[in-house]
C-alpha cells in the first residue's frame, strides 16, 4: 500500500466523525458531503508526514472548508431565510435494509434540528468557533488560524455564540452536569495530591496552555501529556473554585472575590483534553463568570 492509499484509508476511518462536523457546520447533508469531497481533494495533495494527530488535523481541514462554504452561502444568499432551514437526517425506523450507515452515524452524533436552526443565525466565524470547540473539543489555538484571529479572539467568538445558543436553545443540562462532575473530580484530586485520580480524568494527550500573562507570572506556556499535566497540578489547586466560564464548566482563583486566574477546560468523552490558564485581566473582564458550589 502506497502513502496515498494509506491516507485514503485513514480518511475513510474518520469519515463519520468528519461528516458530523460538516453537518453541524452546514445543516445540510448534501453540503456536508460536498465539504468532505473538497476536504479530501485538499488532503490528498498535502504532505501529512509531520502531522502528529491526523484526526484533529482532518477536523480542522473540514472546518476550514465548511467555513468557506458558509461565507460563500452568505454572500450568495437570495432566498428567504426559511428556505435555508437545516435538512433533517432521515432514516428508516423499521430496520429494513438500505439504511445508509453513514447517515445513521451523523444522526446519532448530531444536534437537534432546533439547535441547527439557532446555529444558522450565527456569523460563520462564530459558528465555526462554537462547533469546533464546544462540540468537538478543538482547542482555540487550532481554531484561531482558521478564522484568522488570535486564540483569545477565537475564544470570544465561541463565547458570544454560546450565549446566543443557550439563550435560544439551551444545551442539555445533563451534558453540563457531566462536565462539571469531571472538573470537580479534577479539582478534588489536585487539592488532595491524588496523582492516580488526576490521571483518571485526563486524556493521555491532554494539553495545558497558559496565556502570556500567566507565563509572565511563572506558568509554563505549554505542557503535554497526562503525566506531565498531573504533575503540574498535583497538590496545587487548593484555592481554585468550580465556576461557569461563559456557561461552560471551568474553575477560577478569585482572592478577595476578584477573579485573577481562570481555568478553561475542554472535555471530550468524560476526559479533559485541554486546560487553558487565563490570567490576562482584559480577557478575564470579558468573560461571564459564576462561582458554583462544590
Amino acid at each position: 500500500m502506497d502513502e496515498h492509499e494509506r491516507l485514503a484509508e485513514r480518511f475513510e476511518a474518520h469519515r463519520s466523525h468528519l461528516r458530523a462536523v460538516a453537518y453541524r457546520m452546514l445543516g445540510s447533508v448534501s453540503e456536508a458531503d460536498d465539504a468532505l469531497q473538497e476536504a479530501w481533494l485538499r488532503i490528498s495533495r498535502s504532505d501529512t508526514s509531520e502531522v502528529r494527530n491526523l484526526g484533529a488535523w482532518l477536523t480542522t481541514v473540514v472546518g476550514r472548508v465548511s467555513l468557506n462554504m458558509l461565507r460563500s452561502r452568505t454572500t450568495r444568499r437570495e432566498d428567504p431565510l426559511d428556505a435555508q432551514a437545516p435538512e433533517p437526517v432521515v432514516s428508516r425506523a423499521d430496520g429494513a435494509e438500505g439504511i445508509d450507515p453513514e447517515r445513521e452515524a451523523v444522526l446519532a452524533d448530531s444536534v437537534g434540528l432546533a439547535l441547527l436552526v439557532v446555529l444558522d443565525t450565527l456569523a460563520p466565524a462564530e459558528r465555526l468557533a462554537f462547533v469546533l470547540h464546544d462540540m468537538f473539543a478543538v482547542p482555540f489555538d487550532e481554531i484561531a488560524p482558521i478564522v484568522e484571529r488570535s486564540p483569545a479572539a477565537a475564544r470570544q467568538l465561541a463565547s458570544r455564540a454560546r450565549r446566543r445558543v443557550q439563550g435560544a436553545a439551551p444545551v442539555p443540562e445533563v451534558d453540563l452536569g457531566r462536565k462539571r462532575a469531571v472538573v470537580d473530580a479534577f479539582l478534588a484530586a489536585s487539592r488532595g495530591g491524588d496523582f492516580g485520580a488526576l490521571l483518571a480524568v485526563l486524556d493521555p494527550d491532554v494539553v495545558l496552555r497558559a496565556d502570556r500573562a500567566a507565563v509572565s507570572a511563572g506558568a509554563a506556556e505549554q505542557v503535554r501529556g497526562a503525566q506531565a499535566v498531573a504533575d503540574a497540578f498535583s497538590g496545587r489547586a487548593r484555592m481554585a473554585q468550580p465556576a461557569l466560564v461563559d456557561g461552560a464548566a471551568g474553575a477560577l482563583w478569585a482572592p478577595g472575590g476578584k477573579p485573577r486566574i481562570v481555568f478553561d477546560f475542554t472535555i471530550r468523552d468524560g476526559k479533559i483534553v485541554g486546560i487553558d490558564i487565563l490570567a490576562d485581566p482584559e480577557l478575564i473582564g470579558e468573560l461571564e463568570l459564576a462561582v458554583v458550589d462544590d
